[in-house]
């Protein structure tokens, strides 16, 4: 089971939106974090500085990445 899900996530991105019914379909509790809180992106910069695109994802604390990275991971997990 995941534990400790945080994503970084803006309004009208489909593939936060996908990130986010992965987990609840999965009944994976997460966190998510708006970044379009400047605060918030602030944050989500420093704990990722090259990061371009929408979702962030972190799994305790580890950087997945994005959506599709989100995919590979987890089939990498099951192989």
């Amino acid at each position: 089971m995941l534990k400790n899900v945080e994503i970084y996530s803006k309004s009208n991105c489909l593939y936060c939106d996908k990130a986010k019914n992965y987990f609840s379909q999965n009944n994976i509790d997460y966190v998510a974090h708006d970044a379009e809180i400047p605060e918030v992106f602030d944050a989500l910069m420093i704990r990722n500085p090259y990061a371009r695109t929408m979702p962030q994802i972190f799994i305790d604390d580890e950087l997945i990445g994005g959506y599709t990275d989100l995919e590979d991971w987890l089939q990498t997990k099951q192989d």
